[in-house]
Formats: structure tokens, C-alpha cells, sequence
């Protein structure tokens, strides 16, 4: 492979020709060998989104130092970073220096070659210029946030209200299909169908509700530079800067109110994670719900039908299994690892600064691709397909022994519990059961007993 030297503080190094990085990036790239983990794309791409709104920030309060041809070079080439033109001269990974250090060079590398090139003329310096009033302590801080945010606003939530109004319809479409609850495990009192459905569709719609806890990550650490001090900043460039990148995303952001807590703390991150986490939460249980609904087909409860998408065994002919809810169960498990890693990764802001930074990054925007795809896929999937066996669902409510629930009232509980017991151990229907052990007539049972009403909450 053909080379070129470059050179930094440590002296020169060989560099692939055709490479817009340089010394600091390779030196990164050659000491950190990991297999597949590469820095986020989206992590690469805010910082795209930094440089830019500050060299337009340092336009205004620097001008003598960011001229008008530098910041135009300098722009066009951020422009390009943040459109994921230019990923392939991103090869770092996660786990090198914990202040992504060299991500930020990486970055600062790529800009200033790529605008050089661009330029005719070496007019970029990757430190002096692309770097100038930052740090890569703020930077990549300051890159995460942006990212956290734009992940979950333009990835995650339209993939959860998909979901939500998934549920919704079929809320509506099944609100007068009676079918059995249960708890424990066990027979419960009537519902409908639509009303269970409704559990689940709330249930996400509250976790939509918790990621506005996101908002925490629009205040960015920029202004801080290396201790949270601002040494080498001027003065008003946080919230200058903050502006541009409002004005480049569409979304708001702000300076941090306090640069030596923004540098030294990512609680934000471990607060905006819980609410991935409660979400992952929720859609493990309804995934399990819907499982444990469709088992069988002959031997499960088998209340409803879920479309059936691939063969379920090497072995078993014409078995189906529900993997869509096996799929999200999974992305599920590993979301609650993500806030795990993620929770003691912040702890560790020893001093002025937090060295764990690419791990907390890394673990929250895999926690947003895998909850975004698999919500998609559960929805479309499995979801949309979801049908009942009312003829299953009447059955088991005519059988159940929980419809005595009504009949607490007239009879008190222990006769209640009397003509429960009596019908499982005699095979009878409770209104059977009661008619032998003469605590009702047929009539009288029936006038108690309307598990419609039941359903609404109602007494007979």
C-alpha cells in the first residue's frame, strides 16, 4: 500500500496515501486493534455538525483568526463528515483513549485534509484551525449529545409511535371481543381483547412520555475546552456555538450552565438511558404476553393467531414459532446490559473528567438501532397480523371459575369460594356447581352473572 509521512508531537509517521487522516489518527488506529468496533457513524457525523458550527461561531467572535475563505473550506468539509461522505476515513474504535481524544483528531485531520485538498493549498491546520477554541474534552461530550438526540428523534420515536398506533387500531378494532384475564398465571375476570391491547398500547405510550428525559442532553459541554475553565475559548462561544448547531440540526440545544459538570458527568446519559431501559422493559412483557397468547396451537391457550414467517424447526415439520417475539425479547436483554455498562460508565468521572465517554456513546446509540429496527420489525411482522380465536376466548370465559367474582356480592365470599372449588373438583360449570349445592337456581345465576358487564366493571 502506497504511504505518505505526516508528523505530530511525537515525530513522523507513515500514513496510507490515500487517507484524508493523519499522524494522531494512525498512530490510534495502529495501538487500538479491535475487530468490529468501529466509533459510531453517528458519532462521527455530529462531530461534523460541531465543527461546522464552529467555525462559524469563531467567524463571528474570531475573525481574524477564521477568515472567510477558512471558514468556507472548513464548512464544506464538516458539511461532507456530517453527511457520511467521507466515513471511510473514520477507522478508530470505541475503546482507545476514554476522552475520545482521537476521535476528535481523527476528525480535525480529515477536515483540514479534505479542505486543503479542496482548497488548492494547505490552509487548515487539523489543531489551530479545525480545533480552534475547543477540546476534544468538549467535543466529543458535546458530538454525544448531539447524537443521543438526533438518534432518538429521528429514529426511535417515529419507530415507537408506529408501534403505539399499531396497537391502537387493533385496540379499537377487538374493544367487543370477551376473552378471560388472568393473573398469576391464573384465571382472572373477564376483559375484552381491546382492552388488554389498550394495557400494552399505554404502557409505550408513557415510555414515550419518559424520553423527554432526552432533554437533559441538549445542554453541551462546547465553551468548557480541556477542565471545564474555557481557557482558550472566548468569551459567549458556548452559546454562540450551541445556536449554529440548533440552526444546522433543527433541534435546540444550549450551553451547559456549568462547563466543570458537563466535562466531569454524564448523569444525563444514565438518566435518558432509563427511559430506553423502561421502554425495553415494556415491549419484554407485551412481547411475552403475545407468546404465551399464541401457544400452542393445540396444547398452549392459543387465544390468538400471529402471522407465521419462517419455518420454526429443523426437525419438526410445519411448527411455527413466535421469533418476532423472540427477537425483541433479545434486543430487550441487551438494552438492559447497555444501561448496566452504561451506569457504571458514568461513575467514573474521576476529577474533571469523565474517561469512559466512547463506551457511554456507544452503548446508548445501539441501544436506539436495536429498539428502532426491532420495533419495526415486531410491528410490521408480527403486530399488524395479530388476530383473535373469539371461539377460544368464549369458551374459556363460559368455563371460567373467576366469573364467581360476581356473585361475592349476593352470597359472600366464602359461598362464592365454595361453588369455585366444588366446580374444579366436580368438572361442572360454576353455574352448574351452584345449582347442586342449592345456592342458586339456573335463573338467579344467570340475572348475577354477565361477564360483559364484568368487563365494563359493572355488577349484574
Amino acid at each position: 500500500m502506497p504511504y505518505r509521512i505526516e508528523h505530530d508531537s511525537l515525530g513522523e509517521i507513515k500514513v496510507p496515501k490515500e487517507a484524508y487522516y493523519g499522524a494522531q489518527t494512525e498512530r490510534s488506529r495502529r495501538n487500538f486493534v479491535f475487530e468490529g468496533e468501529r466509533m459510531p457513524a453517528e458519532i462521527v457525523h455530529a462531530f461534523g455538525i460541531v465543527k461546522e458550527a464552529a467555525a462559524r461561531a469563531n467567524a463571528a467572535l474570531l475573525p481574524e483568526k477564521m477568515t472567510p475563505r477558512k471558514r468556507e473550506y472548513l464548512t464544506a468539509a464538516a458539511k461532507e463528515v456530517a453527511s457520511g461522505a467521507l466515513d471511510a476515513h473514520f477507522p478508530l474504535v470505541v475503546f482507545q483513549t476514554g476522552s475520545g481524544t482521537q476521535t476528535n483528531m481523527n476528525v480535525n485531520e480529515v477536515i483540514a485534509h479534505r479542505a486543503n485538498e479542496q482548497a488548492g493549498e494547505t490552509l487548515l491546520h487539523p489543531n489551530d484551525d479545525v480545533n480552534l477554541s475547543q477540546s476534544s474534552n468538549d467535543t466529543f461530550p458535546a458530538a454525544m449529545h448531539i447524537a443521543a438526540v438526533l438518534a432518538v428523534q429521528k429514529r426511535l420515536l417515529p419507530s415507537l409511535r408506529a408501534l403505539i398506533d399499531a396497537f391502537g387500531t387493533l385496540e379499537t378494532r377487538y374493544a367487543d371481543v370477551l376473552k378471560c384475564g388472568r393473573t398469576h398465571l391464573q384465571d382472572a375476570v373477564p376483559m375484552t381483547f381491546g382492552q388488554e391491547i389498550g394495557g400494552w398500547r399505554a404502557s409505550l405510550a408513557e415510555d414515550e412520555k419518559m424520553l423527554s428525559n432526552i432533554d437533559r442532553l441538549r445542554a453541551l459541554a462546547l465553551g468548557a475546552t480541556a477542565i471545564g475553565t474555557g481557557l482558550n475559548a472566548p468569551r459567549g462561544f458556548g452559546k454562540r456555538v450551541a445556536e449554529e448547531i440548533g440552526a444546522l440540526t433543527g433541534e435546540t440545544f444550549t450551553a451547559a450552565d456549568n462547563g466543570f459538570h458537563a466535562l466531569s458527568s454524564e448523569d444525563e446519559f444514565v438518566v435518558a438511558h432509563a427511559a430506553l431501559k423502561a421502554l425495553a422493559v415494556d415491549l419484554m412483557k407485551i412481547a411475552n404476553d403475545v407468546r404465551w397468547l399464541s401457544s400452542g396451537p393445540r396444547t398452549g391457550l392459543g387465544e390468538i393467531r400471529i402471522p407465521a414467517n419462517e419455518p420454526g424447526s429443523s426437525i419438526m415439520p410445519g411448527k411455527v414459532n413466535p421469533t418476532q417475539c423472540e427477537s425483541i425479547s433479545m434486543v430487550a436483554v441487551q438494552v438492559m446490559a447497555n444501561d448496566t455498562a452504561i451506569g457504571i460508565a458514568a461513575s467514573q468521572g474521576n476529577f474533571e473528567l469523565n474517561v469512559y465517554l466512547p463506551l457511554i456513546a456507544d452503548n446508548f446509540l445501539r441501544s436506539v438501532r436495536l429498539l428502532s429496527d426491532a420495533m419495526e420489525n415486531f410491528r410490521a411482522r408480527c403486530v399488524e397480523g395479530i388476530e383473535p380465536d373469539e371461539a377460544r376466548m368464549r369458551e374459556n370465559v363460559e368455563r371460567s371459575l373467576m366469573l364467581v367474582t360476581a356473585l361475592s356480592p349476593t352470597m359472600g365470599y366464602e359461598k362464592a369460594a365454595k361453588a369455585a372449588k366444588y366446580a374444579a373438583e366436580n368438572d361442572l360449570s360454576l353455574r352448574a356447581a351452584c345449582a347442586e349445592l342449592g345456592l342458586l337456581s339456573g335463573e338467579e345465576f344467570d340475572s348475577l352473572v354477565d361477564p360483559r358487564k364484568m368487563a365494563k366493571g359493572e355488577d349484574g
